[in-house]
């Protein structure tokens, strides 16, 4: 069972406080750690982008999705990931957290 980490979305008026845990809370560090330059998938492996950024929108963070094409055996499109809310990790929760 993975720990549970209270964090604040301070882009919302009030600040909403929202739970999150497992890998919805590794991809939420990575995506802090990322800052501006934000993050793929083929940077930060992870085996489900795509939902654990669903799961935090849900939660009301704001999760800008740049559309990027790559070459190689299989070339095509990946997402990029930028957070553009504020949050605040209530609990102490390590932001640099290893993939």
């Amino acid at each position: 069972m993975s720990a549970t980490y209270r964090i604040e979305i301070l882009d919302s008026d009030p600040p909403v406080v929202a739970l999150v845990k497992g890998r919805d809370h590794w991809a939420l560090c990575e995506l802090v750690n990322a800052g501006e330059h934000g993050c793929t998938p083929i940077e930060r492996v992870g085996p489900r982008w795509s939902a654990y950024v669903f799961n935090l929108r849900r939660l009301g963070l704001i999760i800008e999705t740049i559309r990027e094409a790559h070459g190689g055996t299989y070339a095509g499109h990946h997402a990029r990931y930028v957070l553009r809310s504020r949050v605040r990790f209530l609990d102490g929760s390590a932001v640099g957290m290893a993939a």
